[in-house]
C-alpha cells in the first residue's frame, strides 16, 4: 500500500497557489495598472464597471468582486442563469460552448460607447466568451480580458469549446491581463493517480481581480476621490454605511 502525506500535498497545492499569485504580481503589473487607470475613469464619472464569467466557475470570478465587503459599488456583475451551475453542471458547459449565446447575454444589457466590461474565463476560449467580446466590441465598449495565455496556446484549435473563430480572449480585449493558470486547472500530483487534483483558477482569478481593485481604489484617491465601496452587512454599521449609496444604485445595477 502506498503511503501519502495529505500535509505534504497540502504544502505544495499551497506553494504553487503562492508561485502563481507571486507570478500576476511580478509579471501583470503594466496590464493591470492600464487597466485600474480605465476603472478609476468609469468611477470618477460615476459610470459601471460591467463583469462578466462565462463558464461554470467563471460565474465565481463576477460574484468576487461584485456586492462584495471591501468592493467596489460601481461593479455590477452579469450573472447569467445559462452558465450558472446551480442550473446544472452539465448544462452549463454546452451552454458556454454554444456559438451565438454569448452575444445574447451582452445584447441584453444594452452596452454602449462609454461602458467598460471585464471578461474572465481562466481558459480564455469558450464559444460564449468570445462572443460576448466580440458583440461588446461592436457595441463600442471597452473590454478587459482577464485569462491564461498559456492555457489558451495549449488548448487545440479543435477542441470542443472553442469558438467557431478559434480566437482566444487575449485576442479580441483592449487590455488583456493573463492570470497564469496552467493547462488543466488542477496542480496537485498524488503519487499513484493518473489525474491531479485541486483546481486554481479560482484563486487565480480572485486575486488577480482583487488586485485590479486595490490598483483602482489607490489611484481614485491619489485623484482625491474616495469611492463608495461596500462594507459587509454583517458588521456593526453594515446597513447604515451601505444605505448612503444605496439609492444611486439600484436600478442601475440589474444585479442588486
Amino acid at each position: 500500500m502506498t503511503t501519502i502525506d495529505a500535509d505534504v500535498l497540502c504544502e505544495g497545492y499551497l506553494a504553487s497557489t503562492h508561485a502563481l499569485m507571486r507570478k500576476v504580481m511580478d509579471e501583470e503589473k503594466v496590464p493591470l495598472d492600464e487597466a485600474a487607470s480605465k476603472l478609476a475613469d468609469q468611477i470618477a464619472a460615476d459610470r459601471l464597471i460591467h463583469i462578466y464569467g462565462p463558464g461554470g466557475h467563471s460565474n465565481l470570478a463576477a460574484q468576487e468582486v461584485f456586492f462584495r465587503a471591501g468592493g467596489l459599488m460601481h461593479v455590477s456583475a452579469i450573472l447569467d442563469e445559462g452558465t450558472l451551475l446551480s442550473n446544472g453542471a452539465l448544462r452549463s458547459m454546452a451552454i458556454e460552448r454554444t456559438p451565438g449565446y454569448g452575444k445574447v447575454v451582452i445584447a441584453n444589457q444594452r452596452l454602449r460607447d462609454t461602458d467598460l466590461l471585464i471578461l474572465v474565463n481562466a481558459y480564455g476560449i469558450n464559444a460564449a466568451l468570445i462572443d460576448a467580446a466580440l458583440e461588446a466590441r461592436k457595441r463600442g465598449a471597452f473590454l478587459i480580458g482577464i485569462s491564461s495565455r498559456q492555457h489558451a496556446a495549449d488548448t487545440s484549435p479543435g477542441h470542443p469549446a472553442r469558438h467557431p473563430t478559434k480566437q482566444n480572449l487575449h485576442d479580441v480585449v483592449d487590455i488583456a491581463i493573463d492570470c497564469k493558470v496552467p493547462i488543466g486547472d488542477a496542480v496537485v500530483s498524488v503519487p499513484g493517480m493518473g489525474e491531479n487534483i485541486a483546481a486554481i483558477s479560482t484563486f487565480a482569478n480572485a486575486f488577480t481581480l482583487n488586485c485590479l481593485v486595490i490598483r483602482t481604489v489607490a489611484k481614485l484617491v491619489q485623484r482625491g476621490i474616495e469611492p463608495p465601496v461596500w462594507r459587509s452587512g454583517n458588521a456593526p454599521g453594515g446597513d447604515e454605511a451601505n444605505g448612503r449609496f444605496i439609492d444611486n444604485f439600484q436600478g442601475r445595477v440589474k444585479a442588486l
